[in-house]
């Protein structure tokens, strides 16, 4: 089975703090990480790494950061098919800053000039696609044109784009902002009330720390792991490779995402997005532990 992966790849700069620096002040730190990111690349680097054969297209500058995104990819044998480098084009540059007293992570994304790539011919026939909401124009073709596959968005940022691009998904998986943000209330019943009555896809809102929730005669919450982080960089992203991944084993939901959310929190207890995400083996081994101590 193969897995097309459509939006944002950026080049993270992460930056551990002991507190978060005050403002007009200097600061010395110990240590800075490079890493790829953005949260289609992100699931396509874990599904890559994990043994699914993986297709990722999304648009790059020809620049010393595509040079690294490239080869961690390469890595872990993500195809390079449609991964476009554009000499006019500057890749997008993430600074993280990461308070490592509370875990929290600040994000500065520098995008200079936005390029999309809706005019490339994606040739292959996926089973699984998995969009962020960055290439707007090219999901909706990709998608038109693959009624079959299973798709998924990555719903993490709450515009007019994103939401429209719900409207073609069998399974929206999106952050709590998102959802209080488009149905204008907190409470969990009247979003999966609201969203339902909206979209046809399967709805999961991911809550951060707290987990993840679903509906089934009633909102069911899943709990995080109460695992002690250290960076939440790009947690939502590795849940959602992990959800695909889950749905490539044609696992209940409530298995798909206890799974997601042990992937996951484990990932918070390591620096960085993309070099957190633990190979599948230690996941399986540790999913089992909790299962068998009744956690999930």
């Amino acid at each position: 089975m193969k897995v097309l992966c459509i939006g944002h790849a950026t080049y993270d700069i992460v930056i551990p703090t002991q507190e978060y620096p005050k403002e007009n002040s200097k600061n010395r730190v110990s240590e800075s990480l490079y890493c790829g990111g953005g949260p289609a690349s992100n699931a396509a680097y874990l599904l890559g790494k994990w043994g699914v054969e993986t297709y990722f297209a999304g648009i790059v500058g020809n620049d010393y950061a595509a040079h690294v995104i490239e080869k961690e990819f390469e890595k872990v044998n993500v195809h390079l098919d449609y991964f476009i480098k554009d000499n006019n084009y500057k890749t997008t540059k993430s600074y993280v800053i990461v308070n490592k007293k509370n875990a929290s992570r600040t994000s500065l994304a520098c995008q200079t000039n936005p390029r999309y790539i809706s005019d490339i011919d994606i040739k292959i026939k996926p089973d699984f696609i998995l969009i962020d909401g960055q290439e707007v124009e090219l999901s909706k073709k990709v998608m038109d044109c693959n009624r079959d596959a299973i798709k998924i968005i990555d719903a993490g940022r709450f515009n007019s784009d994103v939401v429209s691009l719900c409207h073609y998904c069998d399974y929206i998986v999106c952050s709590k902002d998102f959802a209080i943000k488009y149905c204008n209330t907190t409470s969990l019943e009247d979003i999966f009330k609201k969203m339902m009555n909206d979209f046809k896809g399967k709805i999961i809102v991911t809550l951060e720390g707290d987990g993840c929730c679903y509906y089934d005669d009633g909102v069911k919450i899943i709990p995080a792991v109460p695992l002690k982080a250290v960076d939440t960089t790009a947690a939502g992203d590795i849940f959602h490779g992990a959800f695909v991944y889950g749905l490539m084993q044609n696992w209940d939901i409530y298995k798909i995402l206890s799974f997601s959310n042990t992937t996951s929190s484990l990932s918070v207890t390591r620096l960085t997005g993309r070099k957190s995400i633990f190979p599948l083996d230690l996941v399986e081994a540790f999913y089992s532990e909790l299962r068998e101590h009744n956690i999930y």
